[in-house]
């Protein structure tokens, strides 16, 4: 367990890396010892100094809930972190060249809740009627920490990206929001184009086999800390592709069929 005069510093780290856009080594490497809860402190403590400088959270996501995203990050279960309102990025724009430091794209269902919803042991059908609006997402994840260590060529681990607000740093949404009974979510599928290349192709029921498991595991994981999920926030249910490296120059698009485009251009 990590004293809290330690998680101060390694969230100021964290900070001090997003503003730079330089990385800081694995948490992993410095600390052998850390534990889950030692990175969701220095997660909360990061969110507590976004906070101060007039962020606001607008939701959560949660990550690696697909085996797809499991297996290329080489982990066994969920992550969760904070979405802030400068993270939502408008349809169809242009990111300013050097916002990221690496970042990759997925897409996935994003839930806009019209009910508090509170774990544990919630069910598919209380995520559903507890839920506003399903809109098609993409989100763009980073990391602020080193994702190979250069000493050890260790990859960082879950308590590495746990730490690094799972990773996350913006969500592009569509503008074709559906209600959450108007079909079955599982057979949601999307096709994610780079440049006009399909890079990757996938179906809702890649996360825990109804994306709505995922808003019932987040609800239960937040629990303990007394913390719920509120009305009118915005969750990410997990990816159900790969990611899909973005370099200067590229364009995104990801096509859910019926539930419409959207794009996102790297400068």
């Amino acid at each position: 367990m990590l004293d809290d005069a330690t998680i101060r510093q390694l969230a100021a780290e964290l900070h001090e890396a997003e503003r730079t856009r330089v990385q800081v080594r694995q948490f992993s490497q410095r600390f052998p010892g850390i534990e889950f809860h030692d990175s969701y402190r220095i997660q909360r403590e990061w969110k507590r100094l976004k906070l101060a400088e007039g962020r606001r959270a607008v939701g959560r996501k949660i990550g690696l809930t697909s085996r797809a995203m499991q297996q290329v990050a080489n982990m066994t279960e969920p992550d969760y972190g904070v979405l802030f309102d400068d993270m939502v990025v408008a349809d169809g724009s242009s990111i300013a060249p050097g916002r990221f430091i690496q970042p990759w794209v997925e897409v996935e269902l994003a839930f806009i809740l019209k009910r508090d919803l509170r774990g544990p042991d919630l069910t598919i059908a209380q995520v559903l009627e507890a839920t506003d609006w399903v809109v098609p997402a993409m989100e763009i994840i980073d990391a602020r920490i080193q994702r190979i260590d250069p000493e050890t060529k260790a990859q960082r681990r879950i308590v590495d990206t746990i730490a690094d607000n799972a990773a996350n740093a913006g969500i592009v949404m569509g503008t074709q929001p559906v209600r959450p009974d108007a079909m079955d979510l599982r057979w949601v599928g999307a096709l994610l184009y780079r440049n006009d290349l399909i890079e990757e192709t996938g179906l809702a029921a890649g996360v825990l086999d109804h994306p709505a498991n995922g808003i019932a595991w987040l609800a239960a994981r937040l629990s303990p800390w007394g913390e719920h999920l509120a009305a009118g926030e915005i969750v990410l249910a997990g990816s159900f592709t790969r990611i899909v490296a973005a370099s200067p120059g590229d364009r995104f698009r990801a096509d859910y069929g019926p539930l419409g485009t959207l794009t996102v251009n790297f400068g």
